[in-house]
């Protein structure tokens, strides 16, 4: 694979900034686009090395490390952004490997765009509309918001984390637990007085609110995949990710490692198992 090249890209409220790895070699495989919200392109810098028979794109979503935003987007703004990034890249069909919330990115690209994808898999997508607890989750979701308006990152960060590390079903009660402390996770327990988080101040409210179109997904001429890690218990991504696949008719193809099994221990945390989800991708891919 040769060196990524960086291009930006002007949209409608955003700056995109997207990078493109040529194959090493000529190839007829479609490009593979990467994507992840409201993680950039930095998190698949492992993956996409596993890749060297075709071309590699990746991105940061608006409001996500070099791309700008302006206002609140949606997840329809985001699904547009990835179709303007495919549009740039040589157009599609292309693949698509969604993580978290890109893989709610990736099912609103498919029921709005399914031209542009040959095969899609949405690992592990944070789906509260699929879950029979969705009135807690939704709760939860928004009391995590609310709490990053009043009190600042830190506070808002712990209750996510709580959040992400639940399993099972959550109780009508659940948002009326303590509060967890902020220092338990190493997150700053002052407000710095800083409101511009993509996660805490506009994903939390895009997750309580999504619902897939299920009917277009369906009809799309698109290989829609829904994956889940096998570490993944019966947190919210990996009980959503189930679900979702059930309504798809299917189940959730298996990959190795959690939530990140394809984290190369990019952001500083351990390295997941990120061989062995390569050598699962691509197996998926291939038709």
């Amino acid at each position: 694979m040769t060196e990524k090249k960086t291009h930006t890209l002007d949209v409608p409220g955003a700056v995109l900034t997207y990078d493109v790895r040529e194959a090493a070699a000529p190839s007829d495989e479609p490009t593979l686009l990467m994507i992840g919200l409201p993680m950039g392109a930095e998190g698949f810098t492992t993956l996409a090395r596993h890749f060297t028979d075709r071309r590699v794109a990746t991105y940061d979503p608006r409001g996500v490390e070099r791309s700008t935003r302006t206002g609140t987007p949606g997840l329809a703004d985001h699904a547009d952004d990835v179709h303007r990034i495919i549009e740039a890249v040589g157009g599609g069909p292309v693949d698509l490997f969604a993580s978290s919330g890109g893989a709610l990115v990736a099912l609103e690209l498919v029921a709005r765009y399914p031209e542009d994808v040959r095969t899609v898999v949405a690992h592990e997508p944070p789906l509260p509309s699929v879950l029979p607890d969705r009135a807690a989750m939704v709760a939860a979701l928004t009391d995590i918001h609310d709490t990053y308006q009043a009190k600042g990152f830190g506070a808002g960060m712990a209750k996510f984390i709580a959040l992400v590390m639940a399993r099972g079903e959550l109780t009508a009660d659940y948002v009326a637990q303590p509060d967890p402390d902020p220092a338990v996770f190493g997150l700053p327990t002052e407000d710095d007085g800083n409101r511009d988080d993509l996660l805490l101040g506009v994903n939390m409210r895009l997750l309580a609110q999504y619902e897939p179109d299920w009917a277009a997904v369906r009809a799309s001429a698109a290989k829609p995949l829904i994956a889940v890690g096998e570490d993944t218990n019966d947190e919210m991504t990996g009980r959503s990710s189930r679900a979702a696949a059930a309504l798809l008719d299917a189940e959730a193809v298996i990959f190795p490692g959690g939530h990140g099994g394809f984290s190369g221990g990019e952001y500083g945390q351990p390295a997941d198992k990120p061989d062995e989800f390569a050598a699962r991708l691509r197996e998926v891919l291939t038709p």
